[in-house]
């Protein structure tokens, strides 16, 4: 427990010098668009890739598990959409990234720790934590709005391509069904989860690369330790924002 709150108080401390006044914010804005590519860009192949197989797997699930001439077919898109508005363009998807993205920001950061990198900025008085953890967090909390939209529209061709190539539903009652009774706030409120998990997988990722000691064994034990925690994180946070926002 006192471990926990000792790490606690480490990563406030350096959250709180991380969001201090930047000295160049030309130099702040060029490193996050940096970032962007690498974190949030490059994420984009893995975002649509299982999109569209999720997109199609809940089709294919959902018919299988509601047939009934009790429900009408149409409830399959409908459910579909559902379930990717609400949970997994934002959750599940974010506890994907989390593996991407967050052992890719410890890595860098406790190689460039164990190399000294890090000590060889700080001599030069920069703050190393606003110069380096700053960018990408800006990076990924803005970009992770566009991953969201794109998890969001593939996932729908999935289940419209499952139509398309099978008899599990046909496209009209599948396109009906994700039209029925939309609410738009769903979308936002999934736009909002994500950014608060974005700032969760870059922040906790960088406190463990930031502060990682040793060589390149603990430099992977950081990563793997980022991820696990972010993803507990998550879905702790998870559980608070859904009954804040839809409760």
């Amino acid at each position: 427990m006192i471990k926990a709150l000792h790490k606690f108080g480490e990563y406030l401390q350096l959250m709180y010098r991380t969001f201090s006044m930047p000295d160049r914010w030309s130099e702040t804005f060029r490193q996050t668009i940096r970032e962007i590519s690498k974190l949030g860009v490059d994420s984009l192949w893995i975002v649509i890739f299982i999109s569209i197989f999720i997109g199609a797997v809940l089709t294919i699930q959902i018919s299988l598990n509601i047939k009934s001439p009790m429900i009408p077919a149409f409830t399959v898109g409908y459910i579909t959409r559902e379930v990717i508005l609400l949970e997994f363009s934002s959750s599940i998807m974010c506890l994907i990234l989390s593996g991407k993205v967050g052992s890719n920001v410890a890595t860098e950061l406790g190689t460039m720790r164990v190399t000294e990198q890090i000590d060889a900025l700080e001599m030069m008085g920069v703050n190393s934590a606003n110069y380096l953890i700053l960018p990408k967090i800006f990076a990924f909390v803005l970009f992770i709005p566009v991953l969201v939209i794109f998890s969001m529209c593939f996932g729908f061709i999935g289940g419209y391509l499952i139509g398309w190539m099978t008899d599990v539903i046909t496209i009209a009652k599948f396109e009906y069904g994700i039209r029925f009774w939309f609410n738009a706030y769903y979308i936002s409120y999934s736009v909002i989860k994500a950014m608060v998990f974005a700032f969760i997988i870059v922040s906790i990722s960088a406190y463990y690369g930031y502060t990682v000691k040793g060589g390149a064994l603990q430099v992977g034990k950081a990563s793997t330790d980022a991820v696990v925690l972010s993803s507990v994180m998550i879905l702790a946070t998870d559980l608070v924002l859904t009954h804040l926002m839809l409760g």
